[in-house]
């Protein structure tokens, strides 16, 4: 039987902590890691009534999108807001997880589905992310230290390319060297020249990892002196926050609008612009994301989608020339919630997974 464990070790590959806002509180907050999983169910926000469905449903876990503690807690009772949450969840053994903005961006996560039910193709990152620093380590090696070099880079974090890892090239060539009396070469003699058949083994490595793996690289080589360069690479992009791309046809905003109306169940939907103005380009940021708009200024989207604009920001598109479409915060992410409690049912056939039956928009 599956752990929490497990589905926060799942979880956290489909929508890695590390990718979150630095001001989030994501991850396993509530629980015990190593307790039974049989029930999940996946909610927008953990209220008092959704925790409620909870225990009375009998979930082992919940994967609430928006965080139980946001900040620190200097008093937890029964009658506090978040006790009136946190209190019946803790004596029913119920643990919560929240992955929050990781989810907002990951790869087939809220601003993907976003997109997705709107029909735009060619989705590229609003607001891209620089990629971690990282370099290249070339270490030379004879046949007969190969693997166990390679085994030892590996294992001090060296040749991840993104969900791949024990990624090396190798290249056969010839090495010369002449050592001096003061040396105790591992092949050859002294003294003289020598010509040694090696290996180029090329790996990457996290800049943060580098002094590891060349501690690693020395103990594993044979060689008194290892030949070896680290050079350091330029910084790509990893992904990165919201989603713009095209519509595959034309439309107008207001044919949008409607489009997201229907797609996203919104109660309603405010609007910024001519309904009648033609539009393909759009950018969308899921939640209250308003602070998207310079981005979406900036890469010429004919629309922004997002869930909360504030009205000084309104203001600001319509001078901008950028429509906008505000379906609401609970109507641009509670579609990917119910998604989510698919995909965590496909992945475990044995699990029970739904999204909460009394979760309702506040604003509807």
């Amino acid at each position: 039987m599956p752990t929490v464990a497990d589905f926060a070790a799942y979880l956290e590959r489909f929508a890695p902590c590390a990718t979150a806002a630095e001001w989030d509180n994501v991850g396993l907050l509530l629980g015990d890691a190593a307790a039974s999983v049989e029930r999940i169910m996946t909610c927008l926000t953990l209220t008092p009534d959704v925790a409620e469905e909870a225990v009375r449903e009998r979930a082992n876990l919940v994967v609430s999108h928006h965080p139980i503690f946001f900040r620190a807690i200097k008093k937890l009772t029964a009658n506090s807001s978040d006790g009136k949450v946190v209190f019946p969840l803790m004596k029913a053994g119920v643990a919560v997880y929240s992955p929050h903005t990781a989810f907002d961006n990951c790869a087939g996560g809220i601003n993907d589905s976003l997109a997705q039910r709107l029909g735009i193709v060619n989705l590229v990152p609003l607001r891209p992310r620089t990629a971690a620093a990282q370099c290249k380590l070339v270490v030379f090696v004879p046949d007969a230290d190969l693997q166990k070099v390679t085994d030892a880079v590996f294992a001090a974090g060296a040749g991840v390319i993104g969900q791949y890892r024990e990624c090396s090239f190798r290249l056969a060539g010839k090495g010369t060297f002449f050592g001096t009396e003061a040396t105790n070469p591992v092949v050859g003699q002294k003294g003289r020249r020598e010509d040694v058949d090696e290996w180029r083994l090329e790996v990457v490595v996290p800049e943060r990892n580098v002094a590891a793996v060349l501690a690693a690289m020395r103990t594993a080589h044979s060689y008194e002196e290892p030949a070896f360069d680290v050079y350091p690479l330029k910084p790509g992009t990893a992904g990165g926050e919201g989603r713009i791309g095209d519509l595959a046809q034309p439309v107008t905003l207001g044919e949008l609008v409607a489009r997201a109306k229907d797609q996203l169940a919104a109660a309603s939907v405010q609007v910024v612009g001519d309904l009648s103005r033609t539009v393909r380009k759009v950018a969308v940021a899921c939640g209250a994301a308003g602070e998207f708009l310079s981005d979406s200024i900036r890469a010429s989207a004919d629309v922004f989608v997002t869930g909360e604009l504030r009205f000084h920001d309104a203001l600001a598109a319509r001078s901008a020339g950028v429509c906008v479409v505000v379906p609401g915060h609970y109507a641009t992410e509670r579609p990917a919630v119910e998604e989510l409690a698919a995909r965590l049912a496909a992945e475990w056939p044995g699990v029970t997974a739904w999204a909460s039956r009394v979760e309702r928009d506040p604003l509807a």
